[in-house]
């Protein structure tokens, strides 16, 4: 898998990381939803045991190898211009819009 990211995404990517080290992991989460789940991204200090590492350039993105089949090869994150979410696509898919960032690090 691969995630394409523009300039505006790296930068709010970075902001989000707020100079501390972290990786962000592509997660959809059932709780508490009553639904399929909702895609958020989580900035997490370090890879749970279930967790595959799929892209490392220019930040560590991870999943869970349960969750990745719900993934497509190649997307893309957009960050939506003045509003604090994310959009993510791939040429056959709209994953998500209003994807926002949870910051799970301890």
């Amino acid at each position: 898998m691969q995630i394409e990211l523009n300039a505006m995404t790296r930068e709010r990517l970075e902001q989000s990381l707020a100079g501390k080290p972290g990786q962000f992991k592509m997660f959809y989460d059932t709780e508490d939803c009553g639904c399929n789940g909702m895609l958020v991204i989580r900035v997490v200090s370090e890879p749970s045991p279930t967790d595959i590492v799929f892209q490392t350039e220019p930040f560590t993105f991870l999943c869970d190898r349960q969750q990745e089949l719900l993934f497509d090869d190649v997307m893309r994150l957009e960050a939506e211009a003045g509003y604090p979410a994310y959009k993510l696509t791939s040429d056959s898919t709209l994953f998500g819009s209003n994807i926002r960032v949870q910051d799970a690090r301890s």
